[in-house]
């Protein structure tokens, strides 16, 4: 078939044999049409290379059928994944997305931010900006002005004044600290995230409270701050060390800084998991190739992303309408960690395989 200049929907329509309202059907995946038919009108389309004019639809349907996505940190784990779930999801459900990337997340231009993503007439808006000090703040007033929903994504320090997701960081202190502790340390020391981050906050809080609930304290000596990298991990254990002899685990607050906590213990000669028991954060795919085999929790982060684009289409549905999403209490929504046990802590006590056929731990799993 020749391919034509600017086909139009009435040139698809004729070639197919049908009307111009079942090539409007097909398009919009509506399911009122016969499977010959679809594949007729999918096959002209591709033999076509016939595309839509998306600025008409728009105009006709009211709506852009692309999202906002708002982001920091693409060089760290976490928000990484976050964003590639959300592209994922977005393209599974028929949305494109304009992405803002900022260099701050402390970043005081939320005005400017909010006004270029509304100018570009996006249906809604993806906050996926880690929570840093108080750079939420302008979600008490400004959320609940703007015409189109917004879905938080992350860090959540007390009730959010919108609609969020999130992952449960006290929980991953606490299953990590745990973990260390049923191994028979008797020490556990923290390398935290930057304390201005929530996550950060959040994981030290859980090791705090899982240490009290066993009658331990929660010393400032076993307490490092970190930046999220390799080196501050390392660094990180030689001040342990130096404050806490008698060290004899460690809950590094990300697989990176994990990993700069065994270069360090293979440089003092501390044998892992014997000498020194090691989690990390995250579950990194190179986390079960380190040395030895990384214990990490494991956080849900592409179930976060995911889920955001699937709350903000409803939110979304809801607003067109005519119900706003904030004339109720903003929905907040926290997954939950998974702790994923390898060779680099000590474990609780030996396990036996057959013993566990068939069964599966409710908070640990063995790689």
């Amino acid at each position: 078939m020749a391919q034509r200049n600017r086909m139009t929907i009435r040139d698809v329509a004729a070639a197919a044999g049908v009307s111009i309202q079942t090539v409007s059907r097909v398009l919009n995946n509506r399911p009122d049409v016969a499977p010959e038919t679809l594949v007729r009108v999918q096959d002209v389309i591709k033999a076509t290379g016939y595309a839509p004019n998306m600025l008409a639809r728009s105009l006709i349907q009211g709506r852009s059928h692309v999202l906002g996505v708002v982001a920091y940190g693409l060089e760290y784990f976490g928000p990484s994944r976050v964003l590639t779930a959300i592209e994922r999801q977005a393209a599974q459900m028929g949305y494109g997305i304009t992405l803002n990337l900022i260099l701050e997340p402390e970043t005081g231009d939320v005005d400017h931010i909010l006004d270029v993503l509304l100018a570009r007439q996006v249906d809604g808006i993806i906050w996926a900006i880690p929570e840093v000090g108080d750079n939420r703040a302008w979600s008490r007033t400004k959320g609940s002005e703007l015409p189109v929903p917004i879905m938080l994504v992350g860090g959540m320090a007390g009730r959010p004044h919108l609609p969020s997701i999130g992952i449960d960081n006290d929980a991953i202190g606490c299953l990590a600290t745990e973990h260390l502790l049923a191994g028979g340390a008797a020490k556990v020391g923290i390398i935290t995230g930057p304390l201005s981050w929530w996550e950060a906050q959040q994981r030290l809080r859980g090791w705090r409270m899982t240490l009290e609930k066993h009658g331990l304290e929660p010393a400032d000596s076993l307490i490092v701050e970190g930046d999220w990298t390799v080196t501050s991990g390392e660094l990180g254990l030689y001040r342990l060390l130096e404050r806490c002899p008698g060290i004899s685990a460690v809950f590094a607050s990300n697989d990176q800084m994990a990993l700069g906590v065994l270069h360090a213990a293979h440089r003092l000669e501390l044998r892992v998991p014997q000498e020194l028991s090691v989690v990390g954060v995250d579950n990194m795919a190179e986390a079960s190739h380190f040395w030895p085999p990384l214990t990490t929790v494991d956080q849900p982060l592409a179930d976060a992303g995911g889920r955001a684009v699937e709350e903000i289409d409803r939110l979304i549905a809801r607003t067109r309408q005519a119900r706003r999403p904030q004339d109720s209490a903003p929905e907040m929504t926290l997954l939950m960690p998974e702790l994923i046990v390898r060779q680099s802590s000590r474990l609780a006590v030996p396990i036996e395989l057959t013993a566990f056929d068939g069964m599966k731990q409710a908070t640990a799993s063995l790689d």
